[in-house]
């Protein structure tokens, strides 16, 4: 089976920037992907296309393909005073914020007694990203995973022909409904 759209993948991944930095990894943890729904990536998720299970590579990532290049213009000067009194001004640390399209991460650069810059670039902007990768097992994926665009680990959620499904009988849970449909 290759990886194409509407497949379940398994990868065995490790990501390091051009310093060889281990930014991620999946060491100790399987990673389970929807292909073909940009929850990767663009450079990666074209780079496994028509990839078998087993298979082996590396591919680097430049940043147009990956979190996009770095925006000066997303870099913000706040009046510290508008900090809710809570948040832990520290080098690295995330605050959120609400935007015209809903909640957006913002991270602390920089600050002093008045002022503090924030980021809303992706913490990986700029960066390129070399990917080493092994292909794992490799399935179609089930009608509610691909209506949710996700994969759904074993035992989520009953997997009948719709998610949203309640039992037959009025307050009957979707668990009590498996036995009979099961």
């Amino acid at each position: 089976m290759k990886v194409a759209k509407d497949m379940a993948v398994k990868l065995i991944y490790r990501v390091t920037d051009d310093e060889g930095r281990l930014i991620d990894s999946s060491e100790g943890r399987a990673f389970e992907y929807l292909h073909g729904y940009g929850t990767l990536v663009p450079g990666l998720e074209k780079a496994l296309e028509g990839r078998q299970t087993g298979d082996t590579f590396q591919v680097s990532v430049e940043p147009e393909e990956a979190y996009g290049l770095h925006d000066p213009s997303a870099v913000v000067a706040v009046p510290r005073n508008t900090l809710d009194p809570a948040v832990e001004l520290v080098e690295g640390n995330m605050v959120e914020t609400i935007g015209p399209y809903g909640r957006i991460e913002l991270m602390i650069i920089k600050f002093d007694e008045e002022t503090v810059w924030l980021d809303a670039n992706h913490p990986l902007a700029g960066l390129t990203l070399h990917f080493d990768v092994t292909v794992g097992p490799i399935r179609e994926a089930h009608p509610d995973e691909i209506k949710h665009r996700q994969v759904h680990p074993g035992g989520h959620h009953l997997m009948v022909s719709d998610s949203s499904y309640l039992g037959e009988e009025e307050g009957e849970t979707a668990d009590e409904g498996a036995g009979r449909h099961g």
